[in-house]
């Protein structure tokens, strides 16, 4: 996301600075004190994050580092010196036992420690200052960023070398392109408008219709087969059905992001290019 996003801002022809975690941890209130009164931006995009939903339940420490305590001190500096900020949160705050898409006016209710940390870091942002926009996004893809946290690379990963994949029915969601979601929230920068956000493309699926739908588009030779969440044992509870509802970013931005589908293929055509 955070590539994406930097690359779109300079094509705009703002100027951006971007730091790694390796120049910049969030978690360090003196370095981020000292980072945001030295370059004085006009907005501060934080897309730091710790995604390893797994992972988080023993090192829920680290997670509540970078998803709560991180956004709690740029919330801090920047509504100290009157600068806004976006933070990026997840679907994941939700518990899944809706059955239609959640909407910005839904109460979170997470399962697990990430969507707990993810939480924490909304509640930090929402408290401590005004100026913020607040983007929860859903199963998150894109050509740049990790592999492991990407469900779209991994299973192009798993098609090239494996005859038979198990993709599960029941957890369903809505897809995000990042270079869709950075156009969105760069365009919401400049309306001015802060506030809370649902920001993915249109559409949902549950992992299997995406899978499916993927593997089609390749032509993959290979035997695709429908599973349960129960089939992988895990100690994480994940919400089965995470959808969001964007309302009223259309009419706000204008336009709707296109849907999964046109996403998903834009994705495929450079990905295979490459």
């Amino acid at each position: 996301m955070a590539q994406d996003i930097w690359l779109l801002a300079q094509k705009k022809g703002w100027e951006v600075m971007a730091f790694t975690r390796q120049v910049l941890d969030i978690s360090n209130f003196k370095q981020v004190k000292e980072a945001i009164t030295t370059i004085k931006p006009d907005i501060v995009i934080n897309c730091a994050a710790y995604n390893y939903v797994d992972k988080a339940e023993k090192e829920w420490e680290q997670a509540l580092l970078v998803n709560g305590i991180g956004p709690r001190n740029l919330a801090t500096i920047c509504e100290r010196q009157a600068i806004s900020l976006v933070h990026f949160s997840t679907d994941y705050v939700f518990d899944g036992h809706k059955s239609t898409p959640y909407t910005i006016a839904d109460l979170p209710s997470p399962l697990n420690k990430y969507g707990a940390t993810k939480l924490q870091g909304e509640i930090e942002v929402s408290h401590l200052t005004n100026r913020y926009y607040l983007i929860r996004v859903s199963w998150v893809f894109g050509l740049r960023g990790k592999t492991e946290v990407n469900f779209i690379k991994k299973l192009l990963l798993w098609s090239k070398d494996r005859d038979k994949l198990y993709i599960v029915t029941d957890q369903v969601s809505s897809p995000s392109y990042t270079e869709d979601v950075a156009k969105a929230v760069l365009d919401l920068i400049q309306t001015g408008r802060f506030g809370l956000y649902h920001i993915t493309n249109s559409g949902y699926c549950s992992r299997y219709q995406w899978a499916e739908w993927v593997l089609k588009k390749i032509d993959w030779s290979g035997a695709l087969f429908p599973a349960k969440s129960e089939d992988f044992p895990s100690s994480v509870l994940r919400p089965t059905f995470s959808a969001l509802d964007t309302f009223p970013l259309k009419s706000i931005l204008g336009y709707e992001l296109p849907t999964w589908q046109d996403a998903t293929e834009r994705f495929l055509r450079h990905w295979l290019l490459t």
